[in-house]
């Protein structure tokens, strides 16, 4: 009986869905009104509505995931036949807006918060990311794809919290490798060049996987993570930590300090910290390290240079000032 009941609901939910296939399904952005300007708002079960948006929505907001401009809202006004994400394998998907739709597929999986999943054809950014039954595969933003699994896990989350490890990953040659380690943690026992072999005893496919297993992991879980470092094997015992930036959001490990950036690397926000520098926000960075800054990766890649501190140069209404942080 349960059964059938689920079967009837997905169909009268999907009233629009495989009919007309993708022109069934842009009449059904048409009439929700699922794509505004800059914007995406999609209809869900429950008189909810998944927002994507770089401001804040003026709506009852009941959960909002900072790292990816996402918000969750109660809509007021129901849509008869929302949206629900791909729980099934489909032989394709499209981009689609109200007025184009553009079929592809994914080529790059999203590695975590801070690549985003690529398309293989050229598409519009804010669209919907749909198979041809209407089911979203991922919502396709300026920075690229945020893929149905980050939906659920923001869904399906009751306190938005992401793991983290102090590890930065990304492919080389179907192998998973460590590209940046947070250097302000000491008790982290990964290396910059470090091969991840598994997790938990289970082989690890890629760096999307590996970023996933870490980002919808609880805070304080210990894991197991076997490791190829030149040419011996290591298990290294570590804890789930809190994750501060990536995304929508600076990452260059100060956030986890309270330190963080716009892109034109004046500061947005400091955490309590760093109110003993004397920092104050809109202060701009200048160097790390003794090098020049110009971009968020700039800093990345220039505040691995830590021995027994970081060194920041900042200017203030012309005024410059140096900041270590240990």
């Amino acid at each position: 009986m349960l059964k059938l009941l689920l079967t009837l609901s997905f169909f009268f939910i999907n009233l629009y869905a495989c009919v007309d296939g993708y022109k069934g399904c842009q009449q059904k952005i048409i009439d929700s009104r699922a794509i505004g300007v800059n914007a995406l708002q999609v209809p869900l079960l429950k008189n909810q509505k998944l927002i994507y948006s770089n401001t804040k929505p003026d709506a009852n907001i009941l959960k909002h995931d900072p790292f990816l401009n996402l918000y969750l809202i109660k809509d007021s006004k129901k849509f008869k036949h929302p949206f629900r994400t791909n729980y099934k394998l489909s032989l394709g998907s499209a981009a689609l807006t109200s007025k184009m739709i553009t079929e592809g597929k994914i080529i790059k999986k999203q590695i975590g918060l801070n690549k985003f999943a690529t398309f293989s054809e050229a598409v519009y950014a804010p669209s919907l990311l749909l198979n041809s039954c209407c089911a979203l595969d991922g919502l396709i933003t300026p920075q690229g794809i945020i893929e149905k699994e980050y939906i659920d896990n923001f869904l399906n989350s009751k306190k938005l919290e992401y793991g983290d490890i102090g590890i930065r990953v990304d492919d080389e040659k179907n192998l998973v490798i460590v590209q940046r380690v947070n250097p302000f943690d000491s008790s982290i026992e990964f290396v910059k060049g470090d091969c991840i072999v598994s997790i938990d005893k289970l082989k690890v496919k890629n760096s999307a996987e590996v970023m996933r297993k870490i980002l919808f992991s609880k805070l304080g879980e210990k894991i197991k993570v076997k490791i190829k470092r030149e040419n011996k094997f290591l298990t290294l015992d570590t804890t789930i930590k809190k994750r501060y930036g990536g995304g929508y959001i600076s990452d260059t490990f100060l956030e986890t300090k309270g330190l963080y950036f716009s892109e034109d690397l004046t500061i947005l926000k400091i955490g309590d910290e760093f109110k003993k520098y004397g920092l104050l926000v809109g202060d701009k960075l200048l160097q790390v390290n003794g090098k020049k800054v110009n971009t968020i990766s700039d800093i990345r890649k220039n505040i691995e240079d830590f021995k027994h501190f970081a060194s920041l140069l900042f200017t203030r209404e012309n005024f410059q000032f140096f900041v270590n942080i240990n």
